[in-house]
């Protein structure tokens, strides 16, 4: 039998194997987590169950907020008489007008202020200024400039749409490490290329970000400007339904707008994990 230095004998090799060995703490994990399937979905579901919940109960007053059941009646009824798939057609077309030519503008005036001291200096300025100034006050002078009919419901749009795509682009510009405009220089890249391939994949994370509140304001100006001598649309309808005191009305439009919210928030979610799949981040 093996002894060790000090001469005491060592313990035999079975019972070394067979010695419990200690198990290290397991560690913590700091983020989120896995991303839940279906997450998206969870809140709005839980707010339709407590709403289904309180109407049944007895909570929620049925002639202030009817009941889900009702209000998804009423909701059957204007599609199978074509007035929910009509208005909101066109609801649609003056929101992505408004979108197309808010973001445009934003990206535009963005990549000008953000490459030249000189067009940050003319442009940022009354870009802030019209950053503090709300879309929708603006609208008294629109109606008297345009008018009112959909000139004045696009730029409105428009209007709240190009400002937050100009702040998260211009941003995104303005972060960009110099190193790479240094590294850019010394290839020899010309300011197209330099553009190609720095400015815009840079610039890429701070404009869908913009894109994100932009969809938002474009929906939230639409509510706003298809209550104003409007003929059609979700907002003339739930305007209408005022008139007559049809509350279901009313929810049908305002699910109509939150799921237009919710699903175009998704669709540019949708853009930003794949266009920047190659970032790690605790998102997932």
């Amino acid at each position: 039998m093996s002894t060790t230095a000090l001469g005491k004998k060592a313990p035999p090799a079975a019972a070394v194997a067979a010695a419990p060995v200690p198990r290290r703490p397991r560690r913590r994990r700091l983020g989120p987590g896995r991303p839940v399937p279906g997450g998206w979905a969870i809140g709005p579901a839980l707010l339709l169950a407590l709403w289904a919940a309180g109407t049944g109960l007895g909570v929620i007053d049925v002639r202030s907020l009817p009941a889900p059941w009702t209000v998804a009646g009423t909701a059957g009824d204007l599609i199978d008489n074509g007035k929910l798939p009509s208005h909101l057609a066109t609801s649609a077309q003056r929101a992505l007008l408004g979108l197309l030519f808010g973001v445009v503008g934003g990206l535009l005036l963005a990549l000008v202020a953000g490459l030249s001291r000189i067009g940050e200096a003319v442009i940022d300025g009354p870009v802030q200024i019209k950053r503090a100034v709300p879309s929708l006050a603006l609208i008294p002078l629109l109606i008297l400039w345009f008018g009112i009919g959909e000139t004045m419901k696009v730029v409105t749009i428009a209007l709240g749409v190009f400002v937050p795509v100009y702040i998260h682009t211009h941003n995104g510009l303005r972060t960009i490490d110099s190193r790479y405009a240094e590294l850019a220089e010394t290839v020899r890249l010309g300011r197209l290329a330099f553009v190609r391939h720095v400015v815009l994949p840079g610039a890429l994370p701070g404009f869908l970000l913009g894109m994100r509140f932009a969809v938002t304001a474009a929906w939230l100006a639409l509510v706003v400007v298809e209550q104003v001598n409007a003929t059609s649309g979700i907002g003339y309808m739930m305007e209408l339904a005022r008139t007559y005191g049809q509350t279901d009305v009313i929810i049908v439009g305002l699910v109509v707008y939150g799921l237009l919210g919710l699903l175009s928030d998704a669709l540019v979610r949708l853009v930003e994990r794949r266009a920047l799949s190659w970032r790690r981040t605790l998102a997932g």
